[in-house]
């Protein structure tokens, strides 16, 4: 579990996502429909499904091709969340018009442009978190003053690492070209997994019975399956299993050692995530651009007033580092992982380039309320930035 910056301040307990009306989050656009063009923009509210699964629904409806649709972002299932989504060639009326499960559509407007991803400035959450202790009213106001004034820290958390927590090991497996260790960290296990038929294939394959692996495998894990198939065809050949992975599924793992390793840098700095060091590579929050620190003291009162802050790595074989002390410990990092920078530099449509994100990043609008043994709290983040980053900090139970 990643350090928290308000370590000193006990936390509130409690859960989130206990229904869908206690997550709600909707995107900030970063620009509005002109009014006239050939995409038409659709906002839509969508409850208990992905962003992928809500355009399948509205591609197979209107007969389209899924690639056709233009998003901003990925909302995940759980909550209800509003985004905005492009479809060309279609009237607002007619979008308004759509009748989907689990998907309405707010509002439709025209425009020049197909929508694509990153094309928004953040995300506006309202969260509910039930059975919280009876200290809630002292401690919540005591921890948003802190994350208000030094940032929230910047984490991915485990949301990144995949159902087992294990996609950054798969990821580190390949940089390090190591398929039967990709393999065995795909595979998982077995006390990872809560489903009893699903353990067992994972102990059958440690054992080394793969044909007893496959057959116990639960249908929905179509990639292990895949894998263990060409494994019982030619066993010991893992490299070639291993390409059974859809390229996507690989791309991700390869982002979750970038992920987890910028998750390493920021508990490393926590305790002085807000300052900065000679030698960092500093963010400017307004639009994103890094410059190197050569006088962390003349630069301080910048990151005081939040125009910019420490960048950590997404390490990657073209990421431009920093120097000194802060380039030694982001060696250190990677030390530690068994990678180094040109490892990411992988074939087949997978490099990975790298770049820097900052280590922490400002809330917007953050207030929080009571009703109960239930705190709601109320905040905007921007793009790629993660909710629980923030509420963990208030429950400290995540």
């Amino acid at each position: 579990m990643h350090p928290y910056l308000t370590a000193e301040i006990p936390g509130i307990g409690g859960t989130i996502k206990e229904s869908p009306e206690d997550f709600h989050v909707e995107e900030i656009p970063s620009y509005l429909p002109c009014g006239s063009g050939e995409h038409c923009y659709l906002t839509i509210e969508k409850s208990g499904i992905t962003t992928l699964e809500a355009i399948r629904r509205i591609a197979a409806t209107l007969k389209i091709q899924e690639r056709d649709i233009g998003y901003a972002g990925m909302k995940d299932a759980v909550g209800i969340t509003r985004q905005t989504i492009s479809v060309q060639r279609i009237t607002p009326s007619r979008a308004l018009a759509l009748e989907l499960d689990g998907v309405k559509v707010v509002s439709a407007a025209l425009h020049s442009n197909k929508l694509k991803l990153g094309h928004l400035r953040g995300n506006r959450f309202r969260v509910v978190i039930r059975g919280v202790s009876g200290a809630a009213a002292q401690l919540v106001p005591a921890i948003i003053d802190i994350l208000g004034k030094r940032g929230v820290p910047n984490y991915f958390g485990h949301q990144r690492y995949g159902a087992q927590g294990n996609s950054h090991l798969i990821g580190a497996a390949m940089l390090r070209r190591d398929w039967q260790g990709s393999v065995d960290h795909l595979i998982g296990d077995p006390d990872a997994v809560r489903d009893g038929e699903w353990s067992a294939a994972i102990s059958a394959y440690r054992h080394g019975d793969l044909n007893e692996a496959l057959r116990l495998y639960p249908r929905h894990c179509r990639s292990e399956r895949d894998v263990l198939q060409r494994l019982v065809a030619r066993p010991g050949e893992y490299e070639k299993a291993f390409s059974a992975i859809h390229p996507r599924l690989k791309k991700l793992y390869l982002s979750a050692v970038q992920s987890f390793l910028f998750d390493q840098t920021v508990a490393r700095r926590i305790d002085g995530i807000d300052r900065l060091i000679t030698g960092d590579l500093a963010c400017k929050h307004v639009n994103g651009a890094c410059f190197l620190v050569e006088d962390a003291s003349a630069e301080q009162g910048r990151a005081a007033e939040f125009e910019i802050s420490a960048s950590g790595p997404m390490f990657g074989c073209k990421m431009k580092r920093p120097e000194g002390a802060v380039r030694e410990l982001e060696g250190e990092i990677l030390e530690q992982a068994g990678v180094d920078l040109p490892l990411f530099d992988m074939p087949g449509g997978l490099r990975m380039e790298g770049e820097r994100r900052p280590l922490r990043v400002p809330p917007g609008d953050l207030s929080w309320s009571s009703s109960g043994d239930a705190v709601t709290v109320e905040f905007s983040l921007p793009k790629g930035s993660y909710a629980t980053s923030l509420l963990r900090e208030i429950s400290k139970t995540f």
